[in-house]
């Protein structure tokens, strides 16, 4: 029996949209300048920052795609968050330090130091590019249960898919602009640790309910899982060819080492989370809140790959098209909506927002900082004073506001109308990973090498983005002649960067010329 959206439920999201912007704003102090704006004024608590740090680079995508990556599959996406967390510790010792050794407002300003204005330029405008296309699936994602909610209440009787899906992406994109607008680093983050809470809770709830639900309880969730093979942690892949092998993202080799080349680019090089540990104000507790992220994050990605389990065991394992869904991502939205009691659903579907929410509100923070302090900055406002910048960063934060609900009204229309659609946090990461590898590469080339310059690291650059082309599933592979080598989105990272190193290597060697940025 199914109980649906009803009035105490919309009743409950109603209050939470506005209760958190309230609170935002009321979280974010007073701002006085760009460093209140983006790192926080004289510093945040590390373990917010933790908190924060994890909310941000999960969010949406653990909260509803997760769950369809072991209702799918099984547990094999483990095996990653092993290098996820081995990739933190070898960034909390070797990165962070770089960062702090002088007052760096984004990752790329390291890169300046190193290489010069035009490297910082590029590889700051690639992360800005990967922020809108990663974000934009994110953003896309929360919009599902949204959609469900919409399509089942019986108020928008005659719309489509896609028109539901554009109007719930836009709610969302306004209701965190605001907060995130006039509140800054310090609002995003402590609505980031309230919000972790929320949609932790959230998933923990529908658990108990999950259980209730099933005739045995977990011994009906074992006789499923064992059934399907679906308790496997660990999977070596040694009995795949070469060709599948390299293919496949969950064996063990291949995701814990491309977990841990990932997690290097990510915390090390993406603003989004390089920003949130500058703001904790001091090394020391930037390497705390890095490392024990790396164990929350774990413990995250069990729990809702167990709901996943759950909901496997409760529908029979029947396919998603059985179950009347658009994409295999709508599992667990549909059962939030349809089967937890009155009230429960709103609270899940709230918990669903906060998720959302700590990830568009960090992603629109960190856009506007590498925006304001590597593009516009150095060329526009060297004589701005500290209110003329900030009113121009918060400008800036409203249209990557703008930018951003175009990017998930994209991946709206391209899911939505695609036959085989991957999980959108496989589409996500394999997203991110693409462009990673490029800026991990540079990175690397310049702690590597003290002979390479701004022209060889440009080079290896975008020879890595180039080379991952004909790597990667899609246009480029489709006109090649044969079967053409595809790597798992896994591998994107630890390849793309390999080649930018190698390149810049090499094209030092070649030109030999001496670096004039130490």
């Amino acid at each position: 029996m199914t109980t649906g959206f009803t009035l105490l439920d919309y009743t409950v999201l109603v209050l939470y949209l506005i209760g958190i912007a309230v609170l935002g704003l009321r979280a974010s102090g007073k701002q006085t300048s760009t460093r209140d704006y983006f790192l926080g004024g004289e510093g945040i608590p590390w373990w917010a920052v933790l908190f924060s740090v994890v909310a941000t680079e999960t969010s949406t995508l653990t909260f509803i795609s997760i769950p369809a990556v072991a209702y799918g599959g099984n547990l094999t996406f483990l095996q990653i968050t092993i290098g996820y967390a081995l990739g933190r510790i070898v960034v909390a010792l070797l990165f962070l330090p770089k960062y702090y050794e002088g007052e760096m407002y984004t990752a790329y300003q390291f890169l300046e130091k190193r290489f010069g204005a035009t490297m910082r330029n590029v590889t700051s405008s690639t992360f800005m590019v990967t922020r809108l296309l990663a974000d934009g699936v994110r953003l896309f994602a929360t919009a599902i249960p949204l959609a469900i909610i919409l399509r089942l209440g019986g108020a928008f009787i005659g719309w489509g898919d896609l028109e539901l899906y554009l109007l719930s992406i836009s709610v969302i994109s306004v209701i965190t602009l605001v907060y995130t607008f006039f509140g800054g680093i310090k609002a995003v983050v402590w609505m980031d640790v309230v919000q972790m809470g929320i949609y932790l809770g959230g998933a923990v709830i529908a658990m108990f309910v999950l259980l209730n639900k099933l005739p045995d309880g977990w011994n009906t969730v074992s006789a499923f899982a064992e059934e399907g093979n679906k308790f496997q942690i660990f999977r070596t892949g040694f009995d795949l060819s070469f060709a599948d092998f390299i293919a496949q993202p969950y064996t063990i080799i291949t995701a814990v080492i491309g977990g841990a080349v990932f997690s290097l680019a990510s915390h090390g090089t993406d603003q989004l989370l390089v920003q949130r540990l500058l703001a904790t104000g001091n090394l020391k507790s930037g390497q705390k809140a890095l490392m024990w992220s790396g164990l929350v994050v774990m413990f995250q990605f069990a729990l809702f790959l167990v709901v996943g389990l759950m909901l496997f065991a409760f529908y029979e394992g029947v396919t998603f098209t059985e179950l009347g869904l658009a994409t295999n991502d709508e599992i667990f939205a549909k059962f939030i909506v349809e089967q937890l009691p009155a009230g429960i659903s709103g609270l899940i579907v709230a918990a669903l927002f906060a998720a959302a929410m700590s990830s568009l509100s960090s992603s629109l923070n960190s856009l506007a900082s590498a925006t304001t302090y590597d593009l516009y900055k150095p060329y526009f406002g060297k004589q701005n004073t500290d209110a003329d910048d900030l009113k121009t960063s918060r400008i800036i934060t409203l249209v990557w506001g703008v930018i951003l609900t175009g990017s998930a009204f994209l991946f709206a229309v391209l899911q939505l109308q695609a036959g085989e659609r991957p999980t959108v946090v496989e589409l996500g990461l394999g997203i991110a990973s693409y462009t990673y590898g490029g800026l991990l590469g540079a990175f690397g080339l310049g702690m590597l090498s003290s002979k390479a310059n701004s022209k060889d690291a440009v080079i290896g650059f975008f020879t890595g983005l180039v080379v991952l082309l004909f790597l990667v599933k899609g246009p480029v592979q489709n006109i090649l002649p044969g079967e053409g080598l595809a790597i798992a989105w896994p591998l994107y990272t630890l390849v793309g960067s390999l080649v930018v190193i190698g390149v810049g290597m090499t094209s030092s060697k070649l030109f030999g010329q001496s670096s004039t940025k130490k």
